[in-house]
Order: structure tokens, then C-alpha cells, then sequence
């Protein structure tokens, strides 16, 4: 018996390579960019004469709130997807990445929907498909690294408060969905 074939092989951690700096340095920039760009072509700001005019719930948080919130839950994407990227040899990270890529792709189509097309009902499709996938993002997640999973906690609590903000919206300003009044 040589000494290689009595050493356990232990894969290396996520952190302990650069990949994960590498990965990390791609995957969360590009998350905020890409997240704020689409919010901010979508006309998601306060100034949006639409969205003014609509009764919005209680609980809706003030509009800063929301750029704050998504700057913390993308930065958290892109370093739980870093560490599923950095991971070597990781069952199911094929399909973790897969996941991630169709969620963050449905995330980057409720802004348009609905602040620029004014389709509340569309919207609330669009983010309830969203946190479907995003439950499936996060159990691959844990599969591949735990705290990769664990990272995405936060997103998908944000995401079951914003569909019932989206609900509320809907619920509150029925003649206000363009899908409703045939726009």
C-alpha cells in the first residue's frame, strides 16, 4: 500500500482556490449591474407618473428601501453563485447554475412587466415563477455548498414579501392593471 492510496482525498473548500475570487469578481458586479440597469430602464423610481398613481398597501416599504434591499440581496446572488461556481467537482452544479440563470432571467422580467407595461396580474405570475425557481436555486444550492444555500434565504423571504406587496397592488388598483382593462 503506498502512502497515496492511504490518504483520504478531501476536496479543497470553496474558498481555498481562487476561483472563488475570480467567480466572485464576475458573478456580483454583473448581478448589480445587470439587476439596477433593468430597474432603472423599467422606470422603477418614485418619478414613475404610473406607479404614483397607484393605492398601495400598508406595508409597502419606502422607495429607497427597495434599491437598498436589492443592492444587499444581489450582492448575496453573486456570492452565493460564486461559491457554487468556485466549487470543483460538485454534484448537481451544473444544474445549480442552470437554475440560478432561469431565475435571475424571470427576476429581470417583473420590472418591465410591471412598471413599464403596467401588467400587475402579469407581474404576480412572473413572481410567483420566480420563487418556484428560486426554491429550486437554493436546494441545488445546499446540495453543491451549504452556504451557498444558505445565502439565498434571504432572497427567497424578500421575494414571498414582494409577491404579497404585488397581491395587495393587484387587490388594491384592479382598474389599474393594463391585463385587466385591455390595454
Amino acid at each position: 500500500m503506498s502512502v497515496a492510496d492511504s490518504v483520504e482525498f478531501v476536496p479543497e473548500p470553496w474558498f481555498s482556490t481562487g476561483r472563488f475570487a475570480r467567480a466572485a469578481l464576475v458573478a456580483v458586479p454583473g448581478i448589480l449591474f445587470g439587476g439596477g440597469l433593468v430597474a432603472r430602464i423599467a422606470g422603477s423610481t418614485e418619478a414613475n407618473p404610473w406607479y404614483q398613481s397607484l393605492t398601495l398597501p400598508a406595508l409597502q416599504p419606502p422607495g429607497p428601501l427597495f434599491g437598498i434591499a436589492w443592492a444587499i440581496l444581489y450582492t448575496l446572488l453573486g456570492l452565493a453563485l460564486a461559491m457554487v461556481w468556485g466549487t470543483r467537482e460538485a454534484k448537481g452544479k451544473r444544474l445549480a447554475i442552470a437554475l440560478f440563470a432561469v431565475g435571475l432571467a424571470i427576476n429581470l422580467t417583473w420590472s418591465p412587466v410591471f412598471f413599464k407595461l403596467h401588467m400587475i396580474s402579469a407581474a404576480l405570475g412572473i413572481i410567483i415563477a420566480m420563487l418556484v425557481v428560486a426554491l429550486a436555486t437554493a436546494w441545488a444550492f445546499f446540495r453543491v455548498n451549504r452556504l451557498a444555500g444558505w445565502l439565498l434565504l434571504p432572497y427567497l423571504g424578500w421575494l414571498c414579501f414582494a409577491t404579497g406587496l404585488n397581491v395587495s397592488i393587484l387587490m388594491l388598483n384592479p382598474m389599474a392593471d393594463a391585463m385587466q382593462i385591455g390595454i
